[in-house]
């Protein structure tokens, strides 16, 4: 369901130290170690009812389950869910992956990012739109209620909230 879902492995190294040593000791911070902008503590609550989703059904990661190199969170609505992701992969290896489609440039909050969707999915039913970031990129994705015989379009869905999404993504 999340296209965007593909886990980064990141295996830490670990060493082990014995005995005593002799000079300053060091610390060093990988890009693995820095913490990613976490969509389930950022977006305010107000915010996500502005977008018309309920906060209460908040979820965090694929299903439940994080996913390394990813911070992701959704929210429903009655007839579509919103997505945001945050990683450290930049927009254009998302729009470089394979089973990426339809890509069309947009402003939005004066922020560039990019519109676009997955292959096989239904134009009715998903859109997700990339903007780059220092940190790599955030996503927003907007999934329609597969049941519901009128769905919005949900590239507009997903323009809307982005436009009051972005304002709160880390440059």
């Amino acid at each position: 369901m999340l296209a965007l879902c593909a886990a980064v492995v990141l295996v830490p190294a670990v060493a082990g130290c014995e005995g005593a040593t002799e000079g300053t000791p060091t610390t060093s911070t990988s890009a693995a170690q820095v913490a990613l902008w976490n969509p389930c503590t950022e977006v305010p609550d107000g915010l996500l009812r502005q977008i018309g989703v309920d906060p209460a059904t908040e979820e965090s990661g694929v299903a439940g389950v994080p996913q390394s190199g990813w911070e992701i969170c959704s929210w429903n609505a009655a007839k579509y869910h919103v997505t945001v992701f945050s990683t450290k992969r930049t927009s254009e290896e998302i729009r470089n992956k394979p089973g990426n489609v339809e890509f069309q440039d947009v402003q939005i909050a004066g922020r560039d990012g990019t519109q676009y969707r997955v292959e096989g999915a239904s134009k009715r039913l998903t859109c997700d739109i990339v903007f780059p970031a220092l940190q790599g990129a955030f996503s927003v994705k907007v999934g329609n209620n597969p049941a519901d015989d009128h769905p919005d379009d949900p590239c507009s869905l997903a323009n809307r909230a982005a436009t009051m999404l972005v304002p709160r993504f880390p440059q």
